[in-house]
């Protein structure tokens, strides 16, 4: 691989206190000064590393006292187009990796500047196994190729695709392109590239003594619980291997965020994980926020908090009665509906719309609560307590459900962390990591909520970690319910606010700055922010990058099912193929979330 030269920017002297700043100088201390830290808007260093040391950085990283455990993120960015870079590194194209350390409560971005005449970089599979995937992805999106990875091909997108859809080069509107027609030939020739040959997997079709039998399981499934395909290598009724295929549901939601204005994207975050709702629009607006530096009122932060608690309700009853039903018990999940109906009505009372409200705004909220509100949220606070006891005693400990889950589908703590597993799988596994409680945000760090955790890493575990987190969720919306703070719903910010009404028809500067805030949207200034948030089925991450105009230059979002998918193989080899449904009922998946 030919090396191609960066030129760094020369590196400031003076030592940075901040407790998240200590690898920065564990990192020159190991490898010499030669390391750039970009100023962002985050709290966590940012540091470039030459191409041909960037294995070496990642493997120390992993196994420096107090580790980065989990790669939690690795994507890419096309510099080309980009205007305000100043004092940045050259680079035509930007490869960075997202690490987290549990010990250390931090996080550490590296990234690694390559040239777009030499898109080549060492692959990190070998020292954490879900940058295969993320791998894939970035290959893709951009074309970048990772040298030593075990199978550098497609993921979201068809074989026989032509070109990368986030580069800058690409065009994002559909308009841009000539109308879509398909053929009785298209047909077959796209029939035929969904053809599995084992081979090209690196599978074998049989041993010395027998044929392997492989099963087509999707896209169509109920089991899959979304359109999600995976072609199971069988020996009889054992899963011998498998692989998952997914792309069946990509929108390209982060090419969009390239042609939306920052606040007319806010739509689309809720369908990332359309159980989500409100919940899914928290790490997006935060991260705009600190972009625009944004201080949001404590009664927007109380509403927020509330709104998000009556998603995550709403996630964790339809995960277990989809979860039961899965096992083989019908009625319950009937039951369930009709709770999940109540907190609908309490959503669309206070938003206008059930499962998709867009609601949350820059700076706050799209409006006020309105009169009598807490009425629905008591309601619900008496309603469901009683329906949690019900549920425990009359399914959670039935002997069928238990048998079908216990001991199945189990991983433990070390195998979650190498795969990025957050959320419920991996507090399944007794580790307590919510971003919630470790890293506070809208306020959570007033709150008196516990995480609850299960040690066994198995089915029933995930099963009972749901259960347990819908009480503590009741316990954080009976906190806001009584502690609603007075005051503004929104922050009073010339880039979350367009001007009053009856400013604007007192003099023309304020008219015009209200045209281009309502038309064009609000500028907001150049730099990087990202915003980690409990999201319901896990953590959720929004890294933004502004290039000082009114959309986003590049909007990397990540979801926490996409690595749950990957890492089937490791926990599903060598069960059974109904320990595969059990495993796909438990890990609250959807495929939204996990296509983007």
């Amino acid at each position: 691989m030919a090396e191609t030269e960066i030129a760094m920017p020369e590196e400031s002297t003076q030592v940075d206190s901040r407790p998240a700043f200590a690898i920065v100088e564990e990192l020159k201390t190991k490898f010499g000064e030669n390391f750039y830290v970009q100023p962002t808007c985050e709290d966590f260093p940012t540091v470039w590393v030459e191409r041909a040391r960037v294995q070496e950085v990642l493997m120390f990283l992993r196994t420096v006292s107090r580790p980065y455990v989990m790669l939690f993120d690795l994507s890419a960015v096309d510099e080309r187009l980009r205007q305000h870079r100043e004092g940045l590194p050259a680079s035509d194209f930007t490869v960075f990796y997202h690490l987290l350390s549990l010990e250390r409560n931090v996080d550490i971005r590296v990234k690694v500047a390559l040239n777009e005449s030499d898109l080549n970089i060492p692959t990190a599979t070998n020292i954490w196994p879900n940058a295969n995937w993320y791998e894939r992805e970035a290959y893709d999106m951009f074309g970048i190729k990772f040298d030593g990875h075990p199978m550098l091909r497609r993921i979201l997108l068809p074989t026989y695709w032509e070109g990368h859809p986030l580069r800058k080069e690409y065009s994002a509107r559909a308009t841009e392109y000539t109308p879509y027609m398909q053929n009785k030939a298209k047909q077959d020739f796209e029939q035929e590239h969904l053809r599995f040959v084992p081979e090209d997997w690196g599978l074998k079709r049989g041993n010395k003594d027998e044929d392997f039998m492989f099963l087509n399981l999707g896209p169509n499934h109920p089991s899959a619980h979304g359109a999600f395909r995976v072609i199971l290598q069988l020996d009889g009724e054992e899963v011998k291997d498998c692989v998952p295929d997914i792309g069946y549901h990509h929108r390209g939601v982060e090419k969009m965020a390239e042609r939306q204005t920052w606040h007319s994207f806010i739509p689309y975050t809720d369908r990332v994980d359309y159980l989500g709702g409100c919940a899914q629009n928290m790490p997006y607006v935060m991260g705009v926020e600190q972009l625009a530096g944004i201080k949001v009122p404590d009664r927007a932060q109380c509403i927020r908090v509330m709104m998000s608690e009556l998603f995550r309700i709403n996630n964790h009853l339809l995960y277990i009665g989809t979860a039961i039903q899965d096992t083989g018990g019908m009625t319950p999940v009937f039951y369930m509906f009709a709770d999940r109906q109540k907190i609908y009505d309490a959503i669309e009372a206070i938003t206008g719309f059930r499962m998709h409200p867009a609601w949350f705004r820059i700076g706050g909220t799209a409006h006020d609560l309105p009169n009598n509100w807490q009425h629905l949220i008591r309601e619900i606070l008496d309603w469901m307590p009683k329906r949690l006891d019900e549920y425990h005693k009359a399914a959670l400990k039935n002997s069928v459900f238990i048998g079908r889950t216990r001991n199945v589908a189990q991983y433990d703590a070390k195998s979650a962390l190498a795969w990025g597993v957050t959320g419920t799988g991996l507090r399944a596994t007794g580790i307590d990591f919510d971003v919630r409680k470790y890293r506070p945000y809208s306020g959570y760090e007033n709150y008196d909520f516990e995480v609850p955790v299960e040690y066994e890493g198995d089915a029933y575990a995930r099963v009972m970690v749901h259960f347990h987190e819908i009480r503590e969720s009741l316990k954080i919306v009976k906190q806001c319910l009584d502690n609603m703070p007075s005051g503004p719903y929104k922050a009073d910010h010339p880039l979350a606010v367009p001007p009053p009404k009856d400013k604007t028809l007192q003099d023309i500067e304020t008219l015009i700055t209200h045209f281009l805030s309502v038309s064009w949207g609000p500028v907001m200034p150049a730099g990087e922010a990202s915003v980690m948030a409990e999201v319901v089925k896990g953590a959720s991450n929004y890294y933004l990058t502004s290039d000082k105009a009114t959309m986003s230059y590049r909007t990397r979002i990540r979801t926490p099912t996409f690595t749950h998918l990957q890492q089937i193989p490791s926990v599903i080899n060598g069960s059974l193929v109904s320990d595969l449904i059990i495993y796909l009922a438990t890990i609250d998946v959807v495929m939204a979330d996990v296509d983007r």
